[in-house]
């Protein structure tokens, strides 16, 4: 097929991909210990797990959730926990036992915990203690049958791992009190997994991997399907645009996005682990000194983030200790790359900060920048292999370069669908199978397309989706407001703030009331930064709010 809207290819790179050349996810991860056993694999907190090791406590956690009552091969397993080794154990043990992973925020509220938890009809919930007292409000609510719980510092070493429980527990009182009487303790489930080797389960590309919740216009999180074949496909795409400088067996790459952000898990657990790369597990990057401290002294060659983390490193003292001399590669997703951010990046670390652009509905990578970039070019970049790009009108057409339309894409990485919601996905996927971003974009001359805005009323707060009509539902709930309406405001941290623009019902509520009432059912960032109250908010003739007059 002639790629009519696609003008230049990088260099190197294959136009199309093999996504023959594994058969499931599954077999992604043991082609890899086969070939890089003794190699680590996954780092964190000073502890580090080679391939072979990852081997076998996938194994034994595969074969104690296979061991559980009521599970058959599709049966969702939710896993709520930030980077720590436990995190990508629970992933592949949930794969090789033929389940599907429910990546799941661990800052939820109890209120967006119990909406995917039964959305899903996850059976099971692999959980961080630290988030165990959201669960207990809301699993009698659910479909969760088992619990299996986990610390910290469960998989370190002896004695730090006694030491961080205690610390995180008893010193910093981060584990809040719960009450959860059928719940599993990690360790023990990998003990009585330990007795005999999982049943190995047959996938195939049709077959569903993850679960990968996301926003909607309605405000109701929808879950993408994400097939074994999709997440090949990405992990083909992504493996084939760095092939050139990437060595096998020798790549260590900084993971300080969570493993539950699709960007993070396709990017660099799948892609870097399929190459016997090493991942370094970054648990609480918002501790920039904390992030500094381990990434000094530490030779890396990978790093991937979004913009609000290169550019919070760069202001962070002890940056200008870090050792970039091995750096090959600095990928920026998840949100706009800023060019005050990426020049300064290439300047300090003499690395360019390339910019791509994915959807959790592609898996996620649909272009990335070529790798002999010279610097910032305001571009996300040309498609990768094997995928069509275009920028298309309201009915459908495609556009020539130069002019503005939605951008669209088309793809082995697509997604099937949403969970369960076949109208939504009517409404993104068309019946020749292309899939609409919502994102408004142009083509230039050399076939670099660049996003001008977006479609849709999305809030983008450091790589999360916000949508609006959630936090209005919220904010609509107390009783002080009589009409809100809810819109981004640009941050030069996070890409854009929330902001609430409210009429009073109540003549005394204040902003602090408004804040204290959003915590209790949002997320943080999905909190309002800003608050302003107005007499009345712009409308249509029929009444219908105009976000755009309040922007």
């Amino acid at each position: 097929m002639e790629k009519v809207w696609l003008k230049s290819y990088p260099p190197g790179v294959p136009e199309d991909i093999d996504v023959d050349s594994y058969q499931s996810v599954t077999d992604v991860f043991e082609q890899a210990i086969a070939r890089f056993g003794d190699n680590p694999c996954f780092c964190n907190l000073g502890t580090t797990l080679t391939y072979n090791q990852m081997d076998r406590y996938t194994d034994q956690l595969a074969s104690y959730l296979q061991s559980l009552p009521g599970m058959e091969k599709g049966d969702r397993v939710a896993i709520m926990m930030p980077n720590v080794l436990q995190n990508p154990i629970s992933i592949f043990a949930t794969l090789r036992a033929g389940f599907t992973v429910v990546n799941t925020n661990p800052l939820y509220t109890p209120r967006e915990l119990k909406h995917q938890l039964t959305d899903s009809g996850a059976k099971v919930i692999i959980v961080m203690e630290n988030f165990c007292h959201t669960l207990e409000e809301v699993i009698d609510e659910t479909p969760i049958q088992h619990v299996i719980t986990t610390q910290l510092g469960d998989l370190l070493k002896f004695p730090k791992s006694l030491i961080v429980n205690l610390v995180v527990k008893y010193v910093k009182k981060m584990v809040p009190s719960f009450n959860l009487p059928r719940r599993v303790v990690f360790k023990d489930a990998l003990a009585r997994g330990s007795g005999q080797a999982h049943k190995p389960v047959p996938c195939g590309h049709g077959d569903l991997a993850f679960l990968q919740y996301t926003g909607g216009t309605t405000g109701v999180a929808k879950g993408a399907m994400l097939t074994h074949g999709n997440m090949i496909a990405n992990m083909q795409q992504a493996s084939a645009w760095i092939r050139d400088i990437v060595e096998e067996g020798r790549e260590v790459i900084i993971t300080a996005l969570p493993l539950y952000h699709i960007f993070s898990l396709t990017a660099n657990c799948l892609t870097f682990m399929k190459v016997g790369a090493l991942n370094y597990l970054i648990t609480n990057p918002r501790d920039m000194p904390g992030f500094i401290k381990e990434l000094t002294g530490l030779r890396f060659t990978v790093v991937t983030g979004v913009n609000t983390l290169f550019n919070g490193l760069m202001n962070t003292p002890g940056f200008e200790q870090i050792d970039f001399g091995p750096l090959k590669l600095s990928l920026g997703g998840g949100m706009a790359v800023q060019q005050p951010v990426a020049e300064r990046w290439q300047e300090l670390t003499g690395t360019p900060l390339l910019e791509a652009y994915g959807l959790t509905e592609t898996s996620p990578a649909v272009c990335i920048n070529p790798l002999n970039l010279k610097g910032y070019n305001g571009a996300i970049g040309l498609p990768v292999p094997s995928t069509e790009v275009s920028v298309q009108d309201s009915e459908g057409n495609i556009l020539p370069q130069g002019e503005t339309g939605e951008l669209c894409v088309r793809g082995p990485q697509v997604m099937k669908g949403y969970w369960h919601r076949p109208e939504e996905t009517a409404k993104v996927l068309s019946s020749d199978g292309w899939l609409k971003t919502g994102d408004v974009a142009q083509m230039d001359e050399e076939g670099y397309f660049r996003i001008v805005d977006r479609l849709k009323d999305m809030i983008l707060v450091s790589a999360f989706n916000v949508f609006p009509n959630e936090i209005e539902t919220v904010i609509a709930g107390h009783d002080g407001v009589l009409e809100v309406g809810v819109i981004g405001e640009p941050d030069e941290d996070s890409g854009e703030v929330v902001k609430a623009v409210i009429v009073k019902k109540d003549p005394s509520l204040d902003e602090a009331a408004v804040i204290e009432h959003c915590r209790k059912y949002l997320t943080g960032y999905k909190i309002p930064k800003i608050v302003e109250f107005r007499d009345e908010l712009p409308k249509t003739n029929v009444g219908k709010r105009l976000r755009r007059e309040l922007r």
